[in-house]
């Protein structure tokens, strides 16, 4: 009865070493094992693209203004033909030739004579200033605006596509530079296949589609 009642607490501790061993051994991390969401690394936030940060206001384009709890200075206004707009307080403001961030700035320092620390946004709702043109063998044919950084082929996507008679190996692009007019050739299907760079449009650029 003593040698049994010596070896219980031998048998426990050897017991309670063997559970250990089991539980650190259940608990190892393993290859197939794929690592938690809260381990990985967050992505970083798209930063703003820098033609969008340098876009350059022009007239008939539409613009945002936002004075924080101002709502008889905030409006939606355009920018009229001789680039200005109108606004309380500080009548007519220049605005073409100017970023958003800019013309922000000079708001700001103008409503800052009539209130205090003026927060003011300046947002380009419609840009109508700065247009390309598609003729000929497209869906929509027209102006549409230039948006920052646009391509012809998305362009011509806009347009809605090719008719059935189109020439998509004989699209030309027409740009007048220091007054004279150029005669740009884009194949479309070596652009697709990218035999041949896409090109990018500058304001008054006509897309012509044969």
């Amino acid at each position: 009865m003593r040698l049994r009642l010596y070896l219980l607490p031998v048998l426990l501790v050897a017991m309670s070493g063997l559970c250990k061993n089991l539980y650190a051994q259940s608990s190892a991390p393993t290859g197939d094992e794929k690592p938690s969401p809260e381990s990985k690394p967050a992505s970083a936030p798209a930063a703003a693209t820098q033609a969008d940060q340098e876009y350059h206001i022009g007239p008939q384009d539409m613009l945002q203004i936002d004075v924080w709890k101002e709502p008889e200075i905030t409006r939606t206004v355009p920018v009229r033909p001789d680039g200005k707009i109108s606004l309380p307080l500080l009548n007519d403001v220049q605005a073409a030739g100017l970023t958003a961030m800019q013309l922000s700035a000079n708001i700001r320092e103008g409503l800052a004579k009539y209130l205090t620390n003026p927060q003011v946004a300046v947002i380009v709702t419609q840009i109508n200033s700065q247009r390309v043109f598609v003729n000929g063998e497209v869906a929509k044919a027209g102006a549409m605006p230039l948006l920052p950084g646009m391509t012809v082929l998305q362009a011509l996507s806009s347009a809605g596509g090719f008719t059935q008679f189109a020439k998509v190996k004989g699209i030309y692009i027409l740009r007048s530079q220091n007054g004279k007019q150029q005669k740009l050739p884009y194949n479309y299907k070596d652009v697709v296949k990218g035999k041949q760079e896409d090109t990018a449009l500058l304001p008054g650029d006509v897309i012509v589609v044969p």
